[in-house]
């Protein structure tokens, strides 16, 4: 059997929590418990509770790029997007309960949203990364930013979306990067 990363375990315990308990109740010391380490062990990997949030979400793009390596350049770039994006989807709805709890607590404490936008545009800059868009200079950042306004979009009608298939999510998100692909037109990016 192989052993989880101390790191993992962390992550894995905040998110377990996270569902008992509602985020904006979790402490430092309940996801410690939970994943059967002490603080000092949390202190060394994570400064904070935001900190383990920045954590999952690397977690995530590492997993999203590993899926979607092998991806076809040729095709237009709204499809390389969509499919990068559904398969962070994917990936989201394995922590849905959680992610659901903790995304909950953003509405409760809105500084939540400001300090996690940073980290959400450092993943969407992945996602452009991986198909194959240059993310450098300024319109690498108007690119960005209107990605990650896109996702974020998405991502609260995701949170709505109890569909089997991700029907709702899919739908959202064709009509987001259309809006960008129209946006990015115009601008002449």
């Amino acid at each position: 059997m192989v052993k989880k990363p101390q790191k993992d375990k962390i992550i894995d315990g905040a998110l377990s929590v996270a569902c008992r308990l509602g985020w904006q109740f979790v402490t430092m010391q309940d996801i410690a418990t939970e994943a059967g380490v002490s603080l000092a062990d949390i202190r060394e990997y994570f400064d904070d509770k935001d900190d383990i949030l920045s954590g999952y979400g690397r977690r995530i793009d590492q997993k999203m790029l590993n899926a979607v390596s092998s991806q076809d350049m040729s095709s237009p770039i709204k499809d390389r997007l969509f499919e990068i994006l559904m398969e962070r989807f994917d990936l989201l709805n394995e922590d849905r309960e959680a992610l659901v709890s903790i995304l909950s607590s953003f509405k409760q404490d809105p500084k939540q949203v400001i300090m996690s936008f940073p980290n959400v545009c450092k993943s969407m800059n992945w996602v452009l990364e991986a198909a194959g868009e240059d993310t450098n200079g300024l319109y690498g950042a108007l690119k960005v930013t209107g990605l990650t306004g896109a996702y974020i979009k998405v991502l609260n009608d995701w949170l709505d979306d109890d569909s089997e298939d991700m029907s709702k999510t899919m739908a959202s998100l064709d009509q987001a990067l259309g809006q960008c692909e129209k946006l990015g037109g115009y601008l002449g990016i």
